[in-house]
């Protein structure tokens, strides 16, 4: 499990964009369509994904995971899932609470 984005629910990606560009510097790495842009955080691996998704969850980590359902498969049993495995452009995702009931995201790339 490897950290990849920082996830920030937003109430205007454009607006958000904006802020982030102009007061904190960090460039557009890629987007899909207009409504999730990941912008590059200076001097790090990881990015910052903004989204008008979710919102009513906390911002959070994605964690890159071998696959998806893989890891639901193991740990349904253990975890609880407040979104099961979904097709996304580049893979699967997923959620899953911590025991504070912070969400966590998983993400495979299996679609790449």
């Amino acid at each position: 499990m490897k950290l990849i984005f920082m996830y920030h629910p937003v109430k205007n990606v454009r607006e958000s964009l904006e802020f982030y560009q102009e007061k904190l510097g960090f460039e557009e790495a890629w987007r899909e369509g207009e409504g999730t842009i990941a912008l590059q955080i200076p001097e790090s691996e990881v990015q910052l994904l903004i989204e008008e998704e979710e919102r009513d969850l906390s911002p959070g980590g994605v964690y890159l995971v071998d696959s998806v359902d893989g890891f639901f498969n193991d740990k349904r049993d253990t975890f609880t899932f407040i979104k099961e495995p979904v097709d996304i452009p580049p893979g699967r995702y997923a959620i899953y609470e911590d025991n504070s009931g912070n969400p966590l995201r998983i993400i495979d790339f299996s679609k790449k």
